[in-house]
């Protein structure tokens, strides 16, 4: 019995999990972010190449 109630308090198993939550919503924040920043990189890109092939640089 003493150590089924010693299992049943201990928390450690929680807190990874936690852990292991947050870090996935720090991932999925930082995804969302980089393909924003990705489209506009990209379209800034174009931009810059178009310009040099044009010759009006």
């Amino acid at each position: 019995m003493k150590h089924l109630k010693k299992f049943w308090n201990d928390e450690r198993g929680a807190t990874a999990i936690e852990y292991g939550l947050i870090a996935a919503l720090i991932a999925v924040a930082a995804i969302t972010a980089l393909q924003s920043l990705g489209g506009q990189l990209s379209t800034t890109f174009n931009k810059v190449s178009t310009t040099m092939s044009s010759g009006n640089v």
